[in-house]
C-alpha cells in the first residue's frame, strides 16, 4: 500500500515537474521566435487559400472540359462560331486590302496623269514646275492664292540683341568659364 502512495504522490510531481519543462521550452521559443511564428502561419493561410482556389478552379474546368467532351453538339456548335468568327474576321481583311489597292492604283493613276502633262508641258518649251504648282492648286482650291510667304509681324521684339554671339565670350554677364590649371593633379600621392 505505501508502495502505491508513494507512486501516486510521485507521479503529480513527474507530470509537474513535465508541465514546467514544457512551459519553459515553449515560453522561451515564443518569445525568441514569435513574430516570426505569426508571419509563418499568416503566408502559409493565404497560401493555402490561393491554391485551393486555383484546384477548385482546376477542378471546375476538368468537369466542363469532360461535360463538353460527352456532348458533341457542343463542340460542334463551338467550332462552327469560330469558324464563321475567322470567315467574318478574313472578310473585313480583304475588304480592306481591296480598299488599300484601289486607293494606290488611284494613286499612281494620279502620278502617272501629272508625269505625261509634265512631259508634254516640257515637249512644249513650258516650265513644269508652274505647271505643277498650278495642279496643286487646281487639286487643293481651297488653299490660298498668293504665292508670296507672310511678312513677319513689326510687333515682334527681337529674341535678342543684335551684337551678342555667344562664343565671343563677351557682352554676356557674370558668369565665365576659365579653363582648369594644367599640369599633374594634387591628390598627394
Amino acid at each position: 500500500m505505501e508502495r502505491d502512495e508513494e507512486q501516486l504522490s510521485a507521479r503529480p510531481a513527474l507530470e509537474t515537474e513535465g508541465l514546467r519543462f514544457l512551459h519553459v521550452t515553449v515560453g522561451s521559443l515564443l518569445a525568441t521566435y514569435g513574430w516570426y511564428i505569426v508571419l509563418i502561419g499568416i503566408l502559409l493561410f493565404v497560401v493555402i487559400q490561393k491554391l485551393s482556389a486555383r484546384l477548385r478552379a482546376l477542378r471546375q474546368r476538368h468537369l466542363d472540359r469532360a461535360a463538353a467532351a460527352m456532348e458533341p453538339d457542343i463542340v460542334v456548335k463551338q467550332q462552327e462560331a469560330l469558324a464563321a468568327a475567322r470567315l467574318k474576321m478574313q472578310e473585313e481583311l480583304n475588304a480592306q486590302a481591296e480598299k488599300y489597292k484601289e486607293k494606290l492604283r488611284q494613286l499612281e493613276e494620279e502620278k502617272r496623269r501629272q508625269k505625261i502633262e509634265m512631259w508634254d508641258s516640257m515637249q512644249e518649251g513650258k516650265s513644269y514646275r508652274g505647271n505643277a504648282r498650278k495642279l496643286q492648286e487646281e487639286d487643293n482650291p481651297g488653299s490660298s492664292t498668293s504665292s508670296v510667304p507672310p511678312k513677319r509681324q513689326p510687333d515682334r521684339k527681337p529674341l535678342r540683341r543684335g551684337g551678342y554671339n555667344p562664343l565671343s565670350g563677351e557682352g554676356g554677364g557674370t558668369c565665365s568659364w576659365r579653363p582648369g590649371r594644367r599640369g599633374p593633379s594634387s591628390s598627394g600621392g
